[in-house]
């Protein structure tokens, strides 16, 4: 392969997943953390003039979970770093108020909102970083290779197999060195076989979800209910600010979209966001068996969910978390059925390769 296509960086197959999980403990650790102190009265750990404030603790285990990145290689290591990263990170996070004000106000009303935005950027810039260019074929190799590293040692699941395969084949048809991909072929094929036990607790978790949560019906009341919430908002910000107060007194209208002008305009640009990607999605979603009105209806869930939590923040501070873990759930329904479909058209047209996705 010429020196002169080797990416300054090359992004690894699982970074994503990993952003998204140390994400997820993350959270919940700041909403484990939150709810134990507001349980047992907010202790303090040390005495007398001294104050062990959890944001140590938090800094020790991104420390230890760099040193176990640096130390070990193979899933169960990076599956500890991620662990112990994400839980510090959120340890650290949540005293985010006491680093922004000067009496080190652990209360501090914005401090919600602050942590939000920190994470959605995080997690917006973890997949503009894989979405924005397809990889490269110096990434497609050294990602397949690292499988393969791993296979040798830790043995390799169906899915893992696969997917360095794809890579392969990827790099296949660019212009890669022959001899370089079929050596790491044959590494890929060599590798011992290990049960897939992950996918197994996946399978185990949707097998034990309700029958109605996987439910078209659902699906469908979901999406009705994005395309009428943004509809209103979109209404209801043209009627704020084309109606001049007077006017709506005397129709007899009272329209609160938020404290401040700033807010009316979040939520009146998340309806108009919205409405474009999800109003056609549900049109179309029962008339084709393509997959894009699935996506255009979670991308415009994504936005909704996320914009509209903004405000949450900003004006319930920890209350927004009702309103967010809905959203999620709404979510978490329409990506179901997303990859249902999507499995569904891979199957009737299986020549199709896709390029491999980071």
């Amino acid at each position: 392969m010429p020196a002169s296509r080797t990416p300054a960086v090359t992004r690894t197959v699982n970074g994503t997943s990993a952003v998204e999980w140390f994400l997820i403990f993350a959270v919940a650790t700041i909403l484990v953390t939150r709810g134990y102190l507001a349980a047992t009265g907010y202790p303090q750990v040390g005495g007398g003039t001294l104050h062990i404030a959890h944001a140590l603790w938090g800094g020790a285990l991104m420390m230890l979970a760099l040193v176990a990145g640096w130390m070990f290689l193979g899933p169960t290591a990076r599956a500890v770093t991620i662990l112990l990263g994400g839980i510090g990170f959120g340890l650290f996070l949540d005293e985010v108020g006491k680093f922004v004000t000067k009496d080190n106000d652990y209360f501090y009303g914005p401090a919600a909102e602050i942590m939000y935005v920190l994470v959605l950027l995080i997690l917006v810039i973890g997949r503009a970083v894989r979405d924005l260019r397809k990889p490269s074929a110096a990434e497609a190799l050294a990602n397949a290779a690292a499988i393969a590293a791993d296979g040798l040692t830790h043995g390799l699941t169906p899915r893992r197999r696969a997917a360095a395969l794809r890579l392969l084949t990827y790099t296949g048809e660019t212009d890669a060195d022959a001899e370089i991909v079929a050596h790491i072929r044959a590494l890929v094929d060599a590798a011992p076989d290990t049960p897939d036990r992950l996918l197994q607790l996946r399978e185990r978790c949707i097998r034990a979800i309700p029958g109605v949560c996987r439910s078209p019906k659902l699906l469908t009341l979901s999406g009705w209910l994005l395309v009428a919430g943004s509809a209103v908002a979109v209404i209801v910000g043209i009627l704020q600010w084309t109606l001049d107060p007077e006017r709506l007194a005397e129709l007899n209208i009272t329209l609160e979209l938020g404290t401040d002008d700033t807010t009316g305009w979040i939520l009146f640009l998340s309806g108009a966001l919205t409405l474009p990607l999800a109003l056609p999605a549900m049109i179309a979603r029962n008339r084709t068996t393509e997959a894009w009105p699935l996506r255009s209806l979670r991308i415009g869930a994504i936005v909704y969910t996320f914009t509209n939590a903004l405000v949450d923040f900003a004006t319930d501070g920890f209350g927004a978390i009702v309103g967010l873990t809905i959203g999620a759930l709404t979510l978490a329904v329409i990506s179901y059925h997303l990859a249902e479909r999507e499995t569904a058209h891979a199957t009737q047209d299986a020549s199709e390769a896709p390029v491999p996705s980071l």
